[in-house]
């Protein structure tokens, strides 16, 4: 959009007038950028908050249910939730690994749920086996060592 152009007025007063509301406009300007960036700055820190809650929600329904819940978190939410880490354990040797989800190529949109049939046991796959892995929760730092997918 272009600039708005003012012919300036014929008369004295009415150049004056001009001038004032061109001012007010410019300090108008600031003030509503000032208060986009703080209501976008609240905004962010409750989407943040929010993830950590669902991610919450989602370790304890899959501690009190087992398996794999659907619906389940999106990677990025976990990530933005402060939840960057799945623990999960190898169907076949009963391993204990940590995934990091931030290393994992994924799509925005992929639920943790639908990762399970994507990770690989490290020591499983050696063998030239390829077990489903089980999801156990969500994690805000890593226990163990990582796995690979």
């Amino acid at each position: 959009m272009s600039p708005k152009h003012h012919q300036p007025p014929i008369s004295g007063g009415d150049r004056k007038a001009l001038n004032k509301e061109l001012a007010k406009a410019r300090v108008m300007t600031g003030i509503f950028a000032e208060r986009s960036a703080e209501l976008r700055e609240r905004g962010e820190a409750l989407i943040k908050e929010a993830d950590s809650l669902a991610c919450q929600s989602w370790n304890e329904r899959m501690w009190s249910d087992g398996g794999p819940i659907d619906p389940s978190p999106t990677v990025d939410q976990a990530v933005n939730g402060g939840f960057p880490w799945l623990e999960i354990e190898c169907s076949r040797c009963k391993a204990k690994r940590d995934v990091d989800l931030t290393a994992l190529p994924h799509v925005d949109t992929t639920c943790i749920h639908d990762l399970a049939s994507r990770l690989v046991c490290a020591k499983c796959k050696a063998v030239g086996k390829r077990p489903k892995a089980r999801l156990l929760q969500l994690m805000p730092r890593s226990r163990y060592s990582t796995l690979e997918d």
